[in-house]
């Protein structure tokens, strides 16, 4: 055999070694890589918007050792038992939800996680919960009061909203007359009296729900306000309410130039086996991009304008449900710890 073949021969055996040796290290490098699973609301849902926008970041702040992959969900509830159950490491949910887990309420009724129940750790969104009525009735209503025992469409039964307006009540000692219609048909019932009223709300403060997009069109509206007292009592029970400027959400005039509406304070939560120090840099790393994230979408602006008033609200809401070791590391850090809050494990 020539010395050019034999030469030929050893270049392309050095050749495939080398390109088998880097593939394998490629292989060996993403084997080694740890993996932190997103658990979602279902895809097109906004849960799942933020949480696809979110992964890019954590994974660039956790230097490579982690791989994030986004997993959505029915619901969220089924997105925080995969968390609990050991099926994801991060879970969607929101503070009405995490009451439900710690009460055994609702979807978590006789449940018992696999792995541990989710607590406090990243608060990234709220939205808002307020009361309205028709226009032509709406001088009956001064305070959230004037609604109590009267038939309301507080949103479909179960859902955020309307737990949200339970626990309202609960505080306020009102009586909560539920009445269920479909969604759709919500202006005939203001518009007939029906009901008396219905519960609006809003995600940070701006997206209005398309179904309150038709009601608006189809008949007016005027949002009622909380008196002060009932602001005073909500805030004592860590619910307390929000500005939302209605002329952000609403295409038409609706009585206020503010509307009073009290957070849903929707979360990413893990439970308390996550390392401290993941936690804590994924909150620390969410914190320094609060700023282009509202650039990119409207939707973080409350992030953006208090990240840190966010997470004090989230927890204020359920106080007795601990805190993730890394978030209190973040939070003492920005002299917001409460000493009154309970760290997990501890």
């Amino acid at each position: 055999m020539s010395k050019g073949r034999v030469g030929y021969l050893f270049a392309t055996a050095a050749l495939s070694f080398t390109v088998v040796f880097a593939i394998s290290a490629t292989q060996s490098a993403e084997a080694q890589r740890k993996s932190l699973r997103w658990a979602t609301s279902n895809t097109g849902s906004y849960g799942y918007k933020v949480g696809a926008a979110m992964s890019t970041i954590l994974e660039k702040a956790l230097g490579g050792e982690y791989t994030v992959t986004v997993q959505p969900f029915p619901s969220t509830t089924g997105a925080m038992k995969a968390t609990m159950d050991g099926n994801a490491e991060i879970g969607y949910t929101a503070d009405v939800g995490m009451r439900s887990v710690y009460d055994s309420l609702a979807g978590f009724k006789n449940y018992t996680p696999r792995k541990g129940r989710l607590v406090h750790t990243w608060y990234a969104y709220p939205m808002e919960s307020f009361m309205a009525a028709p226009a032509k009735t709406a001088g009956q209503y001064k305070c959230w009061g004037d609604f109590s025992g009267k038939p309301v469409f507080f949103t479909t039964a179960g859902f955020m909203n309307w737990l949200n307006f339970r626990r309202i009540y609960a505080a306020l000692g009102y009586k909560f007359n539920h009445v269920e219609i479909d969604p759709s048909t919500q202006a005939d019932a203001l518009e007939s009296g029906s009901i008396a009223g219905a519960v609006a709300y809003t995600t940070a403060g701006r997206s209005l729900a398309s179904y309150w997009r038709e009601t608006e069109i189809r008949s007016d509206i005027t949002l009622i306000n909380p008196c002060p007292d009932e602001v005073k009592k909500l805030t004592a029970k860590g619910l307390k309410p929000v500005e939302v400027n209605p002329k952000n959400a609403f295409s038409k005039n609706v009585g206020v130039d503010m509307v009073l509406g009290v957070p849903i304070y929707f979360a990413y939560n893990v439970r308390a086996d996550m390392p401290a120090s993941v936690v804590y840099r994924m909150v620390k790393a969410f914190y320094d991009s609060r700023e282009s994230l509202a650039k990119q979408d409207k939707g973080f602006t409350p992030l953006a304008r208090d990240f840190v008033g966010m997470q004090v609200g989230g927890i204020g809401a359920n106080p007795d449900i601990p805190v993730h070791p890394g978030l209190a590391r973040f939070l003492k850090e920005q002299n917001a710890w409460n000493d009154s809050w309970k760290v997990a494990g501890n």
